[in-house]
């Protein structure tokens, strides 16, 4: 690709995701002209007491803000990596059943009324634990013939744990009904209630799962021609893919656990990236880090100001954007899913 290309779209992305992190900030219950921002910020620098817009503006909204591009980037990545590691772009960031771990994780931590857990809630410990439990499953159920597990064993692993995880959640909820609101309003995935809390205990997982991703951008790239291929080109084939499925899987499980379960952002973002700077995982993952950063923050602003002063679930705002759009992407590139040229 053109780098005069490749630089612009980056600069075109990261102005648009400014231009969306700055109306988070200001859009919202509570309107905040420029001003009024420009005035709690400063007179907060001066060391002024901190009035009521100042706290808005650092407490609620962005915290919030912060932690809607960290789950974005994370769950773009995450599904960049997994698209490349099952070479099947299909694949998103809870194929191997780190959605429905989470989920059944989060579920059973309401039903059980678990407090925080230090500087974790209750529910989001749960949840990440919940979701790197069905992926270790998953990965030693398909290692369980052999030493390096094959993809299609670990795609199978996981759409089977993901059945069964779905059905304790199913259980969980018939059981302690009276829990169903809060476990259905997490399921459908928001930002609502987060804060600073939320953003640190997320943020180094988050963080480490897509640096993992970022040193396997060149493994990504020779396991496209095939992992026998690969492997003739001197990759380290199991070393490569428990590198991708670990980073991978850690930046969903941090993502899921913070936000609930947000769909279509790993899907949706990479093939809008590919489409316009190629598949080089070397340019594919940050730029698709950008992407999906600026899809969660329009989708949240969206979600507190569509029905204000109704917040509705970002997870409804994602899908009715992101399946219309995916089932284009498959209809213009059906030949990449086996349709005819």
């Amino acid at each position: 690709m053109n780098p005069i290309r490749y630089a612009m779209t980056i600069l075109m992305l990261s102005v648009a995701l400014i231009a969306a992190f700055t109306a988070s900030i200001v859009v919202g219950a509570v309107p905040l002209s420029a001003n009024e921002i420009f005035f709690a910020l400063s007179n907060l620098y001066s060391g002024a007491q901190r009035n009521a817009t100042a706290t808005i503006i650092i407490d609620l909204r962005l915290a919030r803000s912060l932690l809607a591009l960290c789950v974005g980037a994370s769950l773009a990545v995450s599904g960049t990596a997994f698209q490349g590691f099952f070479r099947n772009p299909l694949a998103d960031p809870y194929v191997i059943g780190a959605s429905s771990g989470a989920a059944f994780g989060a579920a059973l931590a309401i039903a059980l009324g678990v407090g925080d857990l230090g500087p974790i809630s209750g529910p989001s410990a749960a949840a990440f634990i919940g979701a790197l439990t069905a992926v270790s499953l998953a990965f030693s159920i398909a290692r369980f013939g052999g030493k390096t597990p094959p993809a299609a064993a670990l795609l199978l692993s996981g759409t089977a744990l993901s059945a069964l995880f779905s059905a304790a959640l199913s259980l969980v909820i018939v059981i302690k009904d009276k829990d169903l609101y809060r476990v259905y309003y997490w399921l459908l995935g928001g930002f609502a209630g987060t804060g600073w809390k939320e953003f640190y205990s997320a943020l180094p997982v988050m963080a480490l799962g897509c640096f993992l991703v970022s040193l396997a951008s060149r493994p990504l790239d020779l396991l496209a021609f095939g992992e026998e291929a690969a492997g003739g080109m001197g990759l380290n084939v199991r070393r490569a893919r428990i590198l991708i499925a670990t980073g991978a899987s850690l930046a969903a499980a941090a993502a899921v656990a913070a936000a609930g379960i947000i769909g279509f952002v790993g899907l949706v973002a990479p093939h809008v990236v590919r489409l316009l700077i190629g598949p080089s995982h070397r340019r594919l993952l940050p730029v698709s880090a950008i992407a999906g950063a600026l899809l969660v923050s329009l989708a949240d602003t969206a979600s507190r100001t569509v029905a204000a002063p109704i917040e509705l679930p970002i997870g409804i705002i994602t899908s009715l954007i992101g399946a219309p759009f995916f089932l284009y992407l498959i209809a213009r590139k059906s030949k990449f899913l086996g349709g005819r040229n």
